[in-house]
């Protein structure tokens, strides 16, 4: 377990743990502690939030450094595999070529340009996380994000026979990690509700409307899932789940 959870949080995170050998045995139960990514990333969130509330900076650097925390924290992973996924999307080719092209370590300026397009949006959309309450429900968003791209992960079908999403999922304990991931992405729901009813329901759908929509495009562009693949799904759900949030709160703020 100790390994599973240190091979997990060196693989989708820049945590630093002691290193561990890189076989079956300590990749069996890794995806079971994916969430807790998750919830490191969650804390950093309320943290930083805490002090630009103490520095009164406003809600533009508070979206700029919560993006930026993302990206320290995970080293930029999930956005590798947007990346590749937005330029195999727009080549408009077959499965096997659309394959060919996340494979290439390359990137193209369709994915630069839906990088940056994506980075703004993202940081003006924390930006306007202005309650608390709000920014807890987003905090939960990482560990339901986390849990979702899990199970898709060991339920889905995988587009092909190699690569590192294949290699965590052939080896993993299915049944335990079906039962944990199930179970993390359930609390997370109801967490989001329990903190802001309204705007963490609307996250909570969002998210799973963002699963269904990883599973068409995976099997209809790409044949199955991929580790890019699971990247791009990562870095929409935590997209969707923040604009829904925001949607619904300033709703609900300007209704009143």
């Amino acid at each position: 377990m100790i390994k599973s959870l240190f091979t997990a949080l060196r693989m989708y995170s820049r945590i630093p743990v002691p290193e561990v050998e890189w076989n079956k045995e300590s990749r069996r139960y890794s995806l079971c502690f994916f969430p807790i990514v998750g919830v490191v990333a969650g804390v950093l969130l309320i943290l930083w939030n805490d002090v630009c509330a103490v520095l009164s900076t406003g809600g533009l650097l508070f979206g700029a450094g919560a993006v930026l925390l993302m990206v320290l924290l995970t080293g930029g992973i999930h956005l590798d595999g947007f990346c590749d996924t937005c330029d195999a999307r727009a080549s408009w080719g077959d499965k096997q070529r659309r394959l060919e092209i996340l494979s290439d370590p390359h990137i193209g300026s369709f994915a630069v340009i839906k990088l940056v397009a994506y980075m703004i949006l993202y940081t003006a959309l924390m930006s306007m996380l202005y309650d608390t309450a709000v920014v807890y429900a987003a905090a939960w968003g990482y560990v339901l994000s986390r849990s979702l791209s899990g199970l898709a992960a060991v339920t889905l079908k995988s587009a092909k026979n190699e690569g590192t999403l294949f290699v965590f999922t052939d080896t993993a304990d299915k049944k335990a990690t079906l039962f944990v991931l199930s179970f993390t992405a359930s609390i997370s729901c109801f967490a989001m509700i329990a903190v802001c009813p309204q705007a963490g329901f609307a996250a909570a759908a969002a998210s799973l409307l963002t699963m269904a929509y990883y599973r068409y495009v995976a099997y209809k562009e790409f044949g199955g899932i991929t580790g890019d693949l699971a990247g791009w799904f990562l870095q929409v759900c935590e997209l969707a789940v923040t604009a829904a949030i925001v949607l619904v709160y300033r709703i609900l703020e300007v209704s009143k």
